[in-house]
């Protein structure tokens, strides 16, 4: 059986790495969790999160840009982009176990 959490940014993972052990559920051997934003406090020592990280700087540009266009009336520029988010694997999670026969 697998398990995991993937919470919708690293602040909230933080605090299931702290509710976790206080339950008895230990992690990773038992739980996996993995936050979403590839933030500083994801490496920070003690914590060493795993996280989903993508081109913050990039997302911020485009939607800057598309906020600008907005308000001076112009058309969205150009097609949709997508930006790639990427698995930044640190100690918090594990490959899951084989369900016994």
């Amino acid at each position: 059986m697998c398990r995991a959490v993937l919470t919708f940014n690293d602040r909230c993972a933080t605090g299931v790495l702290d509710a976790f052990p206080r339950a008895g559920v230990p992690v990773p051997d038992e739980m996996s969790v993995v936050g979403f934003d590839d933030s500083r406090l994801a490496l920070r020592a003690h914590i060493d999160l795993t996280t989903v990280g993508g081109d913050i700087p990039r997302l911020a540009e485009l939607a800057v840009g598309r906020a600008i266009a907005r308000m001076e009336a112009e058309a969205a520029p150009g097609p949709e982009t997508d930006i790639v988010p990427r698995l930044v694997v640190r100690a918090t999670t594990a490959a899951p176990r084989r369900a016994l026969s």
